[in-house]
């Protein structure tokens, strides 16, 4: 091999090595900005790209990815002139990386700085009390109002995130009174309803006592009438089942009676019995049958013939 295929051979390597040193791969969420000759000339996206040697030239890296910017507290005013700290969270996400790369120098400091004016300018439209009650009220503001200025940029806010909102160390200790004495308050409400309410339960309790006590009365003396009335129906069935069978014994008794045939003399001794017995009664008046009064008086004329 002469010099001249070696030096030919040198160049052919160097060459390679040349190509191979400018083949670029962008991974993805990523995205190169190339100039050439110093001039913007495009963007390379996700997928292999090469570079032409010592005309082209990466400018910057950019990340696609949603990023956060933690930007330290800022001291703001409010409305009643109370001075506190505020410190921000910004989520941004670049969209284009050319004016992202050429739109401003530095953009972390410049959304920054817009973020603290911009803070300054809401809170001092606010009060106190105002403020610390409307945190996404002030960060919807913040990120509308930062949205818009960074777009030139290339940039869009997402969102923002007010972490902390500190007053001075007077007014925290006049907010922690205030809390204690309204926590206070709320279990002083909660005390007095809890023993309202086991009032109303106690006085719900004796009230059903009452009326189930009094429901049991009634229910008893409904059910002492109800056997009260079913021993006096029972009685009076007996009673009157008991004049039944006499008067069938009765009846009975008359039948045999009209079936024997009684004599005249057995009639008499009957009524002479019955006459008896009502005669030693407690009767002021005795009616006497016409039989048994000739019967009298026959024995009253043989009681003079033995006297004569």
């Amino acid at each position: 091999m002469g010099p001249i295929l070696a030096a030919i051979f040198v160049l052919a390597l160097a060459l390679i090595a040349l190509v191979i040193t400018n083949i670029r791969i962008v991974p993805q969420s990523k995205a190169y900005v190339i100039e050439r000759l110093g001039t913007y000339h495009t963007t390379w996206q996700t997928g292999l790209h090469v570079k032409i040697p010592f005309i082209e030239k990466i400018s910057r890296i950019v990340s696609l990815k949603e990023q956060v910017a933690d930007f330290p507290p800022q001291p703001v005013i409010t409305r009643d002139n109370v001075t506190m700290q505020i410190d921000s969270v910004v989520f941004y996400q670049i969209t284009d990386p050319k004016l992202y790369t050429y739109g401003v120098e530095r953009p972390l400091t410049a959304i920054e700085s817009l973020s603290a004016t911009t803070l300054r300018n809401i809170i001092g439209e606010l009060e106190l009390d105002h403020t610390l009650t409307s945190r996404d009220t002030i960060n919807s503001k913040i990120r509308v109002i930062l949205d818009k200025a960074t777009d030139p940029w290339g940039i869009k806010v997402n969102r923002v995130e007010l972490k902390n909102i500190m007053p001075p160390a007077e007014i925290q200790d006049a907010m922690e009174k205030q809390m204690k004495a309204e926590r206070q308050r709320r279990e002083a409400i909660l005390r007095a309803e809890g023993e309202k309410a086991s009032k109303v339960l106690v006085a719900e309790g004796e009230k059903l006592s009452k009326i189930l006590a009094a429901e049991g009365e009634k229910e008893s003396a409904i059910l002492q009438a109800e056997a009260a009335k079913e021993r006096k129906i029972k009685e009076a069935e007996g009673d009157a089942e008991a004049i039944l069978k006499v008067q069938k014994a009765n009846a009975s008794a008359i039948e045999l009676i009209n079936q024997a045939k009684p004599s005249d003399a057995y009639l008499k001794i009957k009524s002479y019995e019955a006459f008896e017995k009502a005669a030693n009664g407690q009767a002021t008046k005795i009616i006497i049958p016409s039989e048994i009064q000739s019967l009298s008086g026959l024995a009253a004329g043989i009681k003079e013939s033995l006297k004569n």
